[in-house]
């Protein structure tokens, strides 16, 4: 296979929420309501939230489920359900702030290596926020991005991926997905015969068969020459 793009995943691949996206949020906006919030129940409540998360049947990209996502680690938390909506409406609104997430160390160089390598790139993402703004804040030198908040579909959904590969002129056979989640990432890619490698930076799945604890491995990954 010869390899001529590599589409990303964004969150938790690429970046992951800074401070300001923390448990400590929540506490302060709960405060403003005359709330307290048990921070160290935040883990827990996150986890809890993401095991009832539920997408569109049709995988239709919905707000909704990510507010309701938002409300039910505020209610897990402490928060009381009577003001759980509005206090998760102001709690999102940092979401769409690019500076409030982090890049992984290894992002930078590696899209440098992989540019030098002449691939073409492209992020592919079921955010909810705006990654034009995004990639221009932490400059990324990407060629195109597909998101679910402007495509209409998520990930695993085929047209998402497809409006990738399209805009970057590629067929699914020279192009490569790399993402953290394995239903969303790694089998919607590889339905439709792209090659897939699992982003584990947690190491929850040492058995998968084609994954990297970081991005330092792709070049290797992908078969390109180290840098002399």
């Amino acid at each position: 296979m010869t390899v001529r793009a590599v589409l990303f995943d964004v969150d938790f691949t690429l970046c992951r929420p800074g401070p300001e996206l923390s448990a400590d949020r929540y506490a302060r906006i709960a405060a403003r309501h005359g709330i307290t919030l048990d921070t160290s129940r935040y883990d827990d409540a996150r986890d809890a939230a993401v095991l009832n998360l539920k997408r569109h049947p049709e995988l239709l990209h919905d707000e909704s489920i990510w507010h309701r996502f938002t409300e039910d680690i505020f209610i897990g938390m402490g928060g009381p359900e009577a003001i759980a909506s509005e206090c998760a409406t102001e709690i999102e609104e940092g979401w769409g702030v690019s500076e409030n997430f982090e890049l992984f160390e290894d992002v930078l160089p590696v899209l440098e290596e992989l540019r030098r390598a002449e691939l073409r790139i492209a992020l592919v993402s079921n955010g909810i926020r705006d990654l034009t703004e995004f990639v221009a804040h932490h400059r990324l030198d990407v060629d195109a991005i597909v998101d679910s908040r402007s495509h209409g579909r998520v990930k695993p959904h085929p047209t998402i991926f497809q409006a990738a590969l399209a805009s970057l002129a590629v067929a699914p056979g020279d192009a490569v997905m790399v993402g953290d989640s394995l239903e969303e990432d790694i089998d919607g890619a590889r339905a439709l015969g792209m090659r897939a490698i699992l982003i584990d930076r947690e190491d929850r799945h040492p058995d998968f068969d084609e994954r990297l604890t970081d991005l330092y491995g792709l070049p290797a990954a992908l078969g390109l020459a180290r840098p002399a």
